[in-house]
């Protein structure tokens, strides 16, 4: 397959490279790489104010991550354009996250205690029910804006029902994708929306991408806290699980607004996790009610 000039005429390369896009981005253009010196993925994508993406964070949480023993090499970065080290591995689906809770979990413990130390510059915060908020202020106006006024209802009980936590810095989208297992270790790629915040949007997001059963989840928090969480935590997990899909399908909405990738449709994608958001908002109610 021939490269887009933007990818074969880097500086980093040694000889002729070749090679083939990647399936899968849904805000990125993704290829992986070979030349003499080995395999490559590299990532093409531009800032994106309206969904808080800054590449320059993003490579400097990538090349903390690679530090922490998280993620892959980063062996080349400009603007718009990061390259970093091929895994040999495989890639998660929904089933290898409901099958693997207490290594997840010990996974994100070892994510939210490490990290941290690696990260420079000005702190960036991931709340995602301000994002939400922002997201509503992005689609005003536009012909999805009918959506926003009970997500953001529902977002604004959900964020009531959080408790204190520990502020850890977290990934921020753990869907299924974003794990690669080589056999002997998970690495965690995509840092786009990496930040300080709460472990609770990463445990959640983790659960409800995955659509984890109960059992499977409480062997995640188990295994995260080391103990059985109380009622109050409990809830608030379960009402963070109907944040990140919440999240996730204004995402899509706004999304559709601003983006074009290749083989992606983001309506789709907003009636997926709105399916899911409904799912996980009735399991809610059944366990905790109404406020």
């Amino acid at each position: 397959m021939t490269l887009p000039e933007a990818v074969a005429t880097l500086p980093c390369w040694h000889g002729t490279p070749s090679g083939e896009r990647l399936s899968g981005g849904l805000s990125n253009e993704i290829w992986k790489v070979t030349d003499d010196a080995g395999t490559h993925v590299v990532r093409l994508g531009r800032d994106y104010p309206f969904h808080h993406v800054d590449r320059a964070r993003e490579v400097m949480t990538a090349r903390a991550a690679h530090a922490a023993g998280f993620g892959p090499e980063v062996r080349y970065a400009t603007p718009g354009v990061m390259v970093t080290a091929f895994i040999e591995a495989r890639t998660w689906e929904a089933e290898d996250l409901r099958a693997n809770p207490e290594r997840v979990a010990r996974l994100l413990s070892d994510f939210h205690s490490q990290m941290a130390a690696g990260i420079s510059g000005a702190a960036f915060l991931f709340w995602p029910f301000h994002v939400v908020r922002d997201y509503a202020r992005t689609l005003r106006g536009t012909r999805h804006e009918s959506v926003t006024p009970p997500l953001l209802a529902l977002s604004d009980e959900m964020e009531r029902a959080q408790v204190p936590l520990p502020i850890v810095f977290g990934h921020h989208d753990l869907l299924p994708a974003n794990f690669l297992d080589d056999t002997h270790r998970i690495w965690l790629i995509d840092y786009e929306y990496a930040g300080f915040g709460t472990a609770l949007f990463d445990l959640a997001g983790a659960a409800a991408n995955a659509e984890m059963p109960p059992d499977a989840t409480e062997a995640l928090l188990t295994t995260y806290f080391a103990s059985r969480p109380d009622p109050a935590l409990f809830r608030a997990f379960d009402a963070m699980q109907v944040a990140a899909l919440l999240r996730e399908t204004l995402w899509a909405y706004v999304s559709d607004l601003n983006l074009s990738a290749p083989g992606v449709d983001y309506l789709a994608y907003a009636a997926e996790n709105r399916a899911r958001l409904d799912a996980a908002l009735s399991a809610y109610r059944n366990r905790w009610g109404t406020e």
